[in-house]
């Protein structure tokens, strides 16, 4: 019998306590907190099948939007900094994301109130687990942007934290990126912010700010450099060798100011100068 799922139950018995339920000929305790109405003998119920503290299967007429069918956004309740942070899902105990799904910094790791996009899981004891959703499926699942969407402001949830930027799923389901450039601090995992669309890309996903745009146009030679980064997986074949002619094409801007624009983000240490006379986005 699957755990993390929703399940038709048959009602076997009532108890002092509760119901007895079978799903798949396995009997199941409903206890009397759990169901949502009274029942009888011989119906049949939708049911969550959940592990209880002791890791055994218990039922639950509370049925989560998080299943391990469905993916879902999961508010955090607790931060253990040994085992990870549990997350709320309206069932009798909160369900562990395990550490080896948060960020590797512990201070852009979610804290209470913070939303993650989950799926449920289990461990090798049968214990259900909420693991967060990879690049993938977050991919998959995005809805498309229209280009009309440019300079308009959007809310999200960051899904993935790092120094090379902030991926967000927006409230309409957009996968946004947020580049270090961007942003005045990096944002914790399940962080609600408020972004502004400052490119649509081909395949529909966006590129975002945090500051307004009056802040972008102080120093676009800059955001022109990181903005064709972004668009090139991080790395593009300039450096101060490249030719005025290329650097004028690519970045419509002349060598000198293309120069000054490296030198101000090498001193932030945002970029690096490769040994293949390439710039590429500093990890």
């Amino acid at each position: 019998m699957k755990h993390g799922i929703i399940a038709t139950a048959y009602v076997s018995r009532k108890q002092q306590n509760g119901y007895l339920v079978e799903v798949e000929g396995a009997a199941l305790e409903l206890p009397a907190a759990q169901a949502v109405r009274s029942l009888s003998a011989g119906e049949h119920t939708d049911i969550f099948i959940y592990t209880d503290k002791k890791g055994q299967p218990a039922a639950t007429m509370h049925l989560p939007e998080v299943t391990a069918n469905t993916y879902g956004w999961a508010a955090a309740a607790e931060v253990v900094p040994e085992l990870g942070v549990f997350v709320d899902l309206n069932l009798p105990h909160d369900i562990l994301v395990p550490k080896d799904d948060l960020p590797f910094m512990k201070n852009v790791w979610p804290e209470a109130g913070d939303h993650l996009y989950v799926i449920l899981s289990t461990d090798k004891q049968g214990r259900l687990l909420a693991r967060t959703a990879g690049e993938e499926t977050m991919l998959e699942t995005a809805a498309p942007a229209p280009e009309s969407l440019i300079n308009h402001n959007l809310t999200g949830w960051v899904y993935r934290a790092g120094k090379a930027g902030s991926f967000i799923r927006t409230e309409n389901g957009h996968r946004a990126f947020l580049h270090p450039t961007q942003r005045m601090k990096e944002p914790r995992m399940g962080e609600r912010v408020e972004v502004r669309v400052v490119d649509v890309k081909e395949d529909g996903t966006i590129n975002v700010s945090m500051f307004p745009a009056a802040a972008e146009s102080m120093d676009k030679d800059a955001h022109a450099i990181m903005l064709h980064l972004s668009r090139n997986r991080g790395e593009i074949p300039f450096s101060d060798k490249s030719s005025p002619e290329d650097i004028q094409n690519t970045f419509q801007i002349s060598k000198a100011a293309f120069k000054r624009a490296v030198g101000q983000l090498l001193k932030q240490g945002l970029i690096e100068q490769t040994d293949q006379g390439t710039i590429r986005t500093k990890e």
